[in-house]
């Protein structure tokens, strides 16, 4: 069964791959976007990570025929009252710039005392197929902000986000390593929840498509 990987986030894509590896999901192709067919791809205007994630698995399952799994995340800080939130990714009004990005959620954060520093990295999952079947699934991954950039591995935010995980054991998102992170994290945790259902849509097109079905 194919897969539409609504985004072309190269380390997304990995992610997922690793997750249905570890769980011996067989019979699953993986296919990002800049490989299916070209659509115009949908405003993302939802007021919540599961509109945004819908959305955006909807119009790839309508414009390409594939089963279309997509996320909407960011970083929600609680002394701004779940900022960035929605907008993670465009922060600081450059779509994409982590820089950028970083830069000004430390400026915001800077005279917050450390008793207040308190965030969650927040994902929301949805699996989307051509006959409208849709599932949802959240994941949370519950920590505190740093006060500067450490490590060099994830991307976005994960320099600033100190896991409130004993795994972690005092290090960043981004000195996990990529099977650490998938264990605690809140795309990996989403993504988990989805396994299951990947796993029986994989089976029910293997059933349809073998001789004699």
């Amino acid at each position: 069964m194919k897969i539409l990987v609504a985004s072309n986030n190269a380390k997304k894509l990995a992610e997922l791959e690793r997750i249905l590896r570890e769980a011996d999901v067989a019979g699953v192709e993986l296919i990002p976007l800049n490989q299916a067919p070209a659509y115009e791809e949908p405003v993302e205007d939802g007021r919540t990570f599961a509109d945004n994630a819908l959305i955006k698995a909807r119009a790839g399952a309508r414009e390409t025929g594939l089963v279309c799994i997509a996320d909407d995340s960011g970083l929600a800080v609680e002394e701004l009252g779940g900022m960035p939130g929605v907008l993670s990714a465009r922060w600081s009004g450059r779509h994409g710039d982590d820089t950028a990005n970083n830069t000004l959620l430390l400026g915001q954060m800077a005279h917050v005392p450390d008793g207040r520093r308190s965030c969650a990295f927040v994902s929301v999952c949805a699996l989307v197929t051509p006959a409208g079947e849709e599932y949802v699934a959240e994941g949370r991954w519950e920590g505190t902000l740093l006060r500067e950039p450490v490590g060099d591995n994830g991307f976005g935010y994960d320099p600033l986000f100190l896991p409130a995980d004993e795994i972690a054991a005092g290090r960043s998102s981004a000195q996990l390593s990529p099977e650490e992170k998938n264990s605690v994290s809140h795309r990996g945790k989403a993504l988990a929840q989805l396994v299951g259902d990947i796993r029986r849509l994989a089976g029910q097109e293997a059933a349809t498509a073998a001789p004699g079905a």
